[in-house]
């Protein structure tokens, strides 16, 4: 009786690992914005989106801190799409360069995950000379989280020795189709 169960539990198991869910996710950019609030200190050369395909959009951004930069500050915003862009779960200012150091909150660093394969801004501070992310795509397997359908916007606004030097907001969707699976 009790090895039919556990059978039964296994061949459960094995189905639910073999199907792919991310097949059924769509996760992509709806919209980039950069703004430079001070050109003496950061200015962006390049900042956009390239479709690649109906379900992958490509993220190129790259921009010059003509400065060393050691206090860095990130105030880290979300929202969700319902009439209109709402707070949603994550408002936070943190030190970038204590992160980058030690990783230390655990929502900032899944957004860190997710694109620092595809930068240079992966290194401790300070940050001087061209910064670049480059055909920085999103992917559903590196959320660690559920996370429920919707369309989002993140805004981040960047500060350097506590004056804002330019914002970053990024819209993307994130929607998942279990039927279709």
């Amino acid at each position: 009786m009790l090895s039919k169960l556990v059978r039964s539990i296994l061949c459960v198991a094995v189905v639910v690992l073999a199907v792919d869910l991310n097949d059924a996710v769509v996760f992509k950019f709806t919209n980039f914005a950069c703004i430079s609030r001070n050109e003496s200190w950061f200015v962006f050369h390049n900042c956009r989106l390239k479709a690649v395909s109906r379900e992958k959009v490509l993220l190129n951004v790259n921009g010059t801190v003509l400065h060393p930069a050691k206090n860095i500050i990130v105030h880290v915003k979300m929202f969700k799409k319902a009439s209109g862009y709402k707070p949603w779960l994550l408002d936070v200012q943190l030190d970038a360069c204590r992160f980058v150091r030690s990783n230390f909150h655990p929502f900032v660093r899944i957004i860190f995950d997710l694109f620092k394969d595809f930068s240079n801004v992966n290194h401790s501070c300070p940050y001087v000379g061209l910064q670049v992310v480059k055909d920085f795509y999103l992917r559903p397997e590196k959320l660690k989280l559920p996370f429920p359908s919707g369309d989002y916007l993140l805004s981040l606004i960047w500060k350097f020795d506590k004056r804002p030097q330019f914002d970053t907001n990024v819209s993307f969707v994130y929607a998942e189709d279990l039927i279709n699976a």
